[in-house]
Parts: structure tokens; sequence; C-alpha cells
């Protein structure tokens, strides 16, 4: 009997992004229930073998911050700022979003992500139930949960009735399945909850166990409207009402006073960098240096495809390195540094550094392979220089979520793209036809 389910073996590179950074070549790896239970030099005996020889095995990419099913939407709101983009997403949302429509979304979403080398997403979006259903049934690592506004938005729930599903979310996990997830509450934003709601959420959170992921100054615009209204920036209204007490993931925060920094790193919080939709929606450039020497842990993010248009962590990367080369100077745009925001430094920013981010005997198999044969990945001089600024998603050949191949010479394992492309051709059809 073997030794283990399943065995990647003689990989070209193992980049490990543990604690040494160490990259291993020549690396066997062996998987069993899931978890990634031995690397070694010698041969591994498994069930099942995925000859890694001109590969290069990495951990799982984590998207820190996005709206998996606005994939319905790419490219409906182009050449507008972050309040224009809004009102026109919200109104195409109202035209079509409903549960069915939000878990086709969700699932061209995890499917674009995964091929891409995306195994876990922090996704905010309606209809938490539907989306997390959707991600799970394409294999994707998927943290979803209630989402807030002080009004009946899209989804049609009023307040306690948003209370009222964030009671039953543990329920509904574990109803619904799917690789390990912590809980999160999501609240959209300090100016669609008020600071009641925020300290109810907040209570709600420390009584759940749960984390909590929300938009913070993404823009100047944003910090204006909540001052005039508050006369707080959105981080003193979190701190004041007990959010930050918990442990709190901001999507964006690209305008944060040293004040705000302080608060944030001070309550262990993390920010969630989504450079491409910030740079098109022209919401600003997060000073990301300083938020990681003010002790605050930084992830990568895509946003939405409405906004960044893909759900490409390759390319989130390179940009990310690029806006630090060019604001800080070259010396600072390291590429390791930049990598382990996509895997492990995005791991603790959400939580669960315990479970996935880096390839470490008891981590959960969470692997991405990429194929080293290409013209543009040869020769290679510096590893973490060629995945920053040379590779891209279409060098993804191979996905492993749980140990399970979800992803296998570039194709999906779990969903027919034929079937889902129909589906969503006929539904964006639709919307099309309603608001032209």
């Amino acid at each position: 009997m073997s030794d283990f389910d399943l065995v990647i073996s003689g990989a070209a590179l193992v980049v490990t992004s543990n604690s040494k950074d160490e990259i291993l070549p020549g690396a066997n790896i062996g998987i069993k229930a899931g978890v990634i239970a031995a690397i070694s030099d010698e041969k591994l005996a498994g069930n099942e073998n995925f000859d890694a020889r001109g590969h290069l095995i990495a951990p799982g990419l984590i998207n820190s911050h996005t709206h998996l099913a606005m994939a319905l939407l790419r490219g409906w709101a182009e050449g507008v700022n972050l309040q224009r983009f809004l009102e026109k997403v919200w109104a195409a949302e109202g035209a079509i979003m409903d549960p069915p429509t939000a878990e086709l979304g969700t699932q061209l979403g995890a499917l674009e992500a995964l091929l891409g080398g995306t195994t876990t997403a922090l996704d905010m979006y309606l209809f938490p139930e539907a989306t997390h259903r959707g991600a799970v049934e394409v294999g994707l690592r998927h943290i979803s949960g209630p989402i807030f506004f002080d009004f009946a938005g899209l989804d049609g729930l009023e307040w306690d009735q948003r209370i009222a599903v964030a009671r039953t979310w543990p329920e509904l996990l574990a109803k619904i399945g799917g690789p390990e997830v912590p809980g999160y509450l999501m609240p959209h934003a300090t100016y669609t909850c008020s600071p009641a709601h925020l300290r109810e959420l907040a209570e709600l959170a420390h009584e759940l166990g749960y984390s909590i992921h929300i938009h913070a100054s993404e823009n100047e615009r944003e910090n204006k409207d909540v001052a005039i209204q508050y006369q707080r920036t959105p981080t003193e209204l979190l701190s004041e009402n007990g959010v930050l007490a918990r442990h709190v993931v901001y999507g964006h925060g690209v305008h944060l006073s040293d004040g705000d920094i302080s608060k944030v790193s001070s309550a262990g919080g993390a920010v969630a960098h989504c450079p491409g939709s910030n740079l098109k929606l022209a919401s600003g450039i997060a000073d990301i240096s300083k938020y990681q020497s003010a002790g605050i842990k930084v992830a990568l993010g895509t946003d939405g495809c409405s906004s960044s248009n893909d759900l490409d962590m390759w390319v989130v990367m390179r940009l990310a390195a690029l806006l630090v080369a060019q604001t800080k100077g070259p010396e600072q745009a390291s590429a390791k540094s930049i990598f382990r925001m996509a895997t492990i430094d995005g791991a603790r920013a959400l939580g669960i550094d315990n479970l996935v981010g880096s390839i470490e005997v008891g981590k959960r198999a969470d692997l991405i392979a990429l194929d080293l044969a290409k013209p543009h990945l040869i020769p290679l001089h510096d590893t973490y220089a060629q995945l920053v600024f040379a590779a891209g998603r279409s060098d993804v050949s191979d996905v492993w979520v749980d140990g399970e191949q979800v992803v296998k010479s570039g194709r999906s394992t779990r969903i027919d793209f034929a079937e889902l492309k129909r589906a969503v051709t006929s539904r964006v059809g639709e919307l099309q036809a309603k608001l032209g």
C-alpha cells in the first residue's frame, strides 16, 4: 500500500514561501488526505503521481479582496471613478442579480481564478450562500460571509434579516461543505453602514468568533464624504465602534492617515491592496511600504472584474511591484516580498496561515504547477523575479486544492466550460436587452 494519496515528483523547483523562503530543486511532495505529509529529496510512493519535471511548484495564490460574481459585468463600467462606477454597476446588478445569477457569476469567476493559479479568495458579494455554493462547486477555497448595508439593497434584505443570515451562516457553511474556511462578516463600508450598526456587527463578530472584511478609504472622495457626515475617518469610525477589536481586513485602504495607520497596526489589522482596480478607477496609490513598516499585514487582491476587468493575480503582483519601484525606488521593490504578499503573507492577513500560503508539512495541499518550458521563462537567473515580472496565468498548468486536482493540463476537472459559457451568454444577453 502506498504511503501517500498523491506524489508530486521531481519538480524542477519547489518555491515553499516558508519561514526560510526555501526553494527546493528536484523535491518530491507527498500528500495524504489533502494535507502535505512529506517534502523530500527521496523518491516517494503514491497511489497517484504527478510528474513535475520541467515545472515549478508553488503555493496557490491568495486573492484577498474580490467580488467574483461581477465577472458577469466585466467591461460594464468603463472610464469612470469609484462613485460613478458604483452607480453604473449597482444599476446593472439591480437588473439581473438574484441567487442563481450570483451563483453562475461566481462559478465563472472561480473558474477564472483557479485556471490562473488562485486557490483562495476572500469574496464579498450579495447572496453569499449562492456565491459560496458556486465557488465550492468549481473547487475554490472560498471565504465568503453575510454582507451588510443599512438599506434593503439589491438583495432586498432589511437589517434584521441580514443579522438572521449571519446567525445561520455557520450552518450554511457546514451544509455546503468545501475546503475549510474561517468565518467572516462583511459590512460593505462605513458610508453604507451606520455607527450603530457597525457596533452591532462588532458584537456579533465577537459572539461568533468571526473576522470582518470591509471597504475602507478606497479613495479621497470616500474619506471626504465620511468626514462630512461623521467628522471622522473611516478607520476612526471602525475603531470607536469596536470593529477594530476584531480581526479586520480592509478592502483597498488606499488613503490612510498616520493616525489610521497606527490604529490599524495596533489592532493587528490587514490591508488588501488592489493596485489594478485602484489605478483604473484613479483611486490613488496605497503606500504599502509604509503600512508594512508600521506593522500592518498587506495582502494582494484583484477587486471585482467590473473594475479590474480580470482576476489575474500575476498582473496584480507585477503592478504592486512596479508601483513600489516608482514611489519608493527600485531597490524597495523586492520580488520575493511581493510574492509572499500573494502567498504566505496573504494567508496571514486573512488569518489562514495555519492552513495555506506555504508548502510545509501539515499545511493543506493548495498547490500550483507552472510549466517552465516557455520562451519568456528562460533563462532563470532569479526565481522570484521570474514569478513576479515574467510569469503569467497562462503558465499555470495544474492546480490542487486540498490535494484534489481541480485544474489538469489547463482545464477544470470540476465544471464543463462550454456549458457554463452558454449559461453566462444567455444571462448576460438578458442584461444587455434590459439596459442596452
